[in-house]
């Protein structure tokens, strides 16, 4: 225990004195050792905390023979422009934070370069660095010279074909060329290349546009100075969505990688009228005979249940007794999971129910039995994939269906790895799917626009679904028309949370790694898909937001937002100054799990239940607190007063799991007066809270209502599986439906059912 705080305050020790990099450093850090920079062959600058601005250039230019640069386990975003290293053959810049590889332009003799576990490098960086790196043979350990050579040559030449195409049907160099004209057609001609040319997967569409832009310019310099010489390396459009090239390991938000799912990118996917056109019949959900589906590219047609498996929950699931009759509800079911081939050997006895009526109770507690559980979002349509993590779900409103409100809701959109896809959950078929090759999501939201016809004359409200994850980019889909019509970006770094104004659907909230809550309009659409995004707000916060929730009387005026650090609102009025806006105040529990190197003020669950009543748990804390929003808010500090910081007026404390895993979120269904929350062990604990007044009682934690679990499934060939985290849950308004979604690439649908 000793030694290994002595290696702590060392290795802090050390990150402190090495923030300058010195020559005396550098010297120490090369091997051989060598008394002269200019000698030098081989340096390891790794884990020595260092950012960018750390970087000297005119001290590291002397190091003109060195071949091996170790970089690794620091925090470089970028590196320093002007640094030239002329026999650099080898860099290593793995565990770092780049986010622009264009940087490395200089370093032309690179022959092999490591940068896995950079979390915001994408596909299109990739290859941005075949392009900029003329020599790069192997790459994260990987030799891709032949997919480099495709790259550079092949593709390339279909590019510079468009480009020159355009130029010379559409452009042309000035009778009296100046330098402003010239700058005129060079604006023109750069921005037709980018928004025409089209090539290659749309998962590359930003690498193609940067090319293009490169090889107009070029273009244009080969025409008014024929005498330069310019280089003219080859470039990718490619035809392959991830070729033969060896892509680094993207790093999640919790500490297993997550891997992502299937096919399909579609821009535009095959148009479908009906949503409701199933040429396969589904199976029912109670049954007693495996069923294995697989995922396809999501045209018009219904995808079977994609990796699907039906559990028959025994006549033996439920046993009641009763306890104090001042409790709440308690019941108790185990949990365990399922995978995807699974045979429907159930156990008998996979968990007791225990089970009492509260007195209190206005409504009877319903009654939930497992239905479908799926894994749709598995790479690569794999059974064995058990890695990629499913983030969030979330149901469709109704407007899409004419008011159909039992249409409607029956359809969810969950969203893990790299695809979203919406599952029909009376039918568990995987109604339709989107996947972004490369890509993470972490969040999810609907809401409904209005979309113009033609001549702005008709206007009709549509649901719209909008998607974010590592990327920064907020796409935007029409599933009814089967489209994935556009995308902004609202961060450079990864998005955590997307939260549509409830009364304004245009209005979307995005929170991200970059510690910042963003309002956007969204504005609708045309009949051709057009739309414009407008940012109206910034909010700022001192870490990275988790969820938002707006109070469901005043949806216009305020945000609530849980964060890393703790429970932030914020005023959102729009017709009030500035447009970057700090928190209105900071609203404390009195329960945050502490140790000695950290105090944890994370709050990874929130959800209003009612008007008033909201619902909130911190990291570690074991319970969930029902507060009221109202009489907290009365609390709020006056506006001269430094201290932000309100004490919630807790209503009642629900207890829960005393797992430190964090990220395991809530929901509620204020229509039926539900709280419900996943755990570490694949458990439902739902809390049926009707009557406020006569439920709670001061200073005793109220037992949950019950504890779900599902009916442990088990593969073909395997044994039972253990239950995983359960990350985020979802119900339809009428408590008809219930999704959970783990960690381990499975999605449960529960139904109601009616009680026995």
């Amino acid at each position: 225990m000793e030694a290994s705080i002595a290696v702590w305050i060392y290795e802090k020790l050390l990150q402190l004195d090495m923030g300058k990099i010195t020559e005396k450093l550098l010297l120490e850090k090369c091997t051989p050792k060598n008394t002269k920079l200019e000698q030098v062959k081989t340096l390891n600058l790794s884990k020595l905390g260092l950012k960018s601005s750390d970087l000297p250039v005119p001290l590291l230019s002397r190091l003109r023979c060195l071949e091996q640069l170790d970089l690794s386990g620091n925090r470089l975003q970028e590196m320093p422009s002007g640094l030239v290293l002329p026999s650099l053959r080898s860099l290593d810049l793995t565990n770092n934070e780049m986010e622009d590889v264009t940087t490395l332009d200089t370093l032309t003799t690179l022959e092999d370069l490591r940068i896995e576990d950079n979390l915001y490098i994408t596909v299109n960086d990739n290859y941005k660095l075949i392009i900029l790196l003329p020599k790069l043979r192997f790459y994260n350990g990987k030799d891709i010279s032949n997919t480099a050579n495709h790259v550079r040559y092949a593709n390339s030449e279909n590019l510079r074909k468009r480009v020159l195409a355009l130029w010379e049907t559409s452009f042309s160099l000035p009778d009296h060329r100046t330098a402003e004209k010239l700058a005129i057609v060079e604006r023109d001609f750069v921005s037709a290349v980018r928004h025409k040319v089209k090539y290659g997967p749309s998962s590359l569409t930003d690498y193609t546009k940067w090319r293009v832009e490169m090889m107009a310019k070029e273009h244009l310099r080969s025409l008014t100075e024929p005498n330069e010489e310019h280089r003219d390396t080859a470039e990718p459009a490619d035809t392959k969505e991830n070729g033969n090239f060896p892509f680094p390991a993207k790093r999640k938000r919790s500490a297993s990688a997550v891997k992502s799912d299937v096919t399909l990118n579609p821009q535009k996917i095959a148009r479908s009228s009906r949503l409701q056109s199933i040429p396969h019949k589904a199976e029912r959900p109670i049954s007693t005979t495996p069923r294995t589906h697989k995922a396809a590219q999501i045209p018009a047609t219904p995808i079977r249940g994609q990796s699907k498996l039906l559990v028959t929950p025994g006549n033996g699931l439920r046993e009641k007794q009763h306890q104090s009759k001042e409790d709440m509800p308690l019941a108790k079911r185990t949990r365990k999971s399922a995978r995807q081939q699974w045979s429907t050997e159930v156990n008998e006895t996979p968990g007791k129910v225990i089970c009492t009526k509260s007195q209190h109770s206005s409504q009877e507690p319903v009654s939930l039995q497992p239905l479908h559980v799926l894994q749709c979002h598995s790479k690569q349509d794999s059974p064995d994939d058990f890695s990629t993590q499913l983030w969030a779900c979330s149901f469709q409103p109704p407007l899409d269906y004419n008011g159909d409100v039992n249409g409607a809701t029956r359809i969810v959109a969950t969203c893990g790895g790299e695809s979203v896809c919406l599952i029909d959950c009376e039918t568990g078929l995987v109604m339709k799917k989107y996947k972004v090759p490369g890509e993470e999501f972490f969040s999810l939201a609907w809401s409904t626009v209005l979309m113009s016809r033609k001549g702005n004359i008709c206007l009709r409200p549509c649901s719209i679904l909008a998607a974010g994850g590592k990327r920064g980019l907020v796409k935007l889909l029409h599933p009814r028309a089967n489209m994935a019509y556009g995308e902004f970006r609202a961060s450079r770094k990864a998005l955590s949370i997307l939260c549509f104004s409830p009364r304004q659907g245009n209005l979307l909230f995005t929170g991200s790694y970059d510690k910042n809550i963003l309002l956007w309009d969204i504005g609708g659409v045309d009949s051709d898909y057009n739309f414009k995004v407008t940012q109206l707000l910034v909010l700022e916060t001192t870490s990275t937001p988790l969820h938002f929730c707006l109070p469901p009387a005043t949806p216009d005026t305020h945000l609530i937002a849980a964060c890393e650090k703790g429970l932030h609102s914020y005023n959102i009025q729009l017709n009030k100054d500035p447009k970057k806006r700090s928190e209105e105040m900071e609203i404390t529990f009195p329960v945050y799990e502490k140790d000695k190197d950290h105090d944890y003020h994370t709050i990874d669950g929130l959800g209003f239940l009612t008007n008033d009543v909201v619902a909130s748990k911190s990291h570690m804390q074991g319970s969930i607190y029902l507060w009221s929003w109202n009489d907290t808010r009365a609390q709020r500090p006056n506006r001269k007063k430094k201290k932000k910081e309100v004490c919630a007026v807790i209503l009642v404390e629900l207890q829960w799991s005393s797992t430190d895993i964090p990220y395991l979120s809530l929901n509620t269904c204020p229509s039926k007066g539900y709280v419900v929350c996943g755990d570490e062990r694949g458990r439902l604990w739902t809390y049926h809270v009707t009557d406020l007044k006569a439920n709670f009682r001061s200073g005793k934690a109220i037992p949950a209502t019950e504890i779900l679990a599902w009916p442990l499934p088990v593969r073909n060939g395997q044994g039972p599986v253990e239950g995983p985290p359960i990350n985020s849950v979802a119900m339809d308004p009428e408590l008809r439906y219930l999704v959970a979604l783990s960690d381990k690439n499975m999605a449960v649908v529960w139904i109601r059912t009616e009680s026995s």
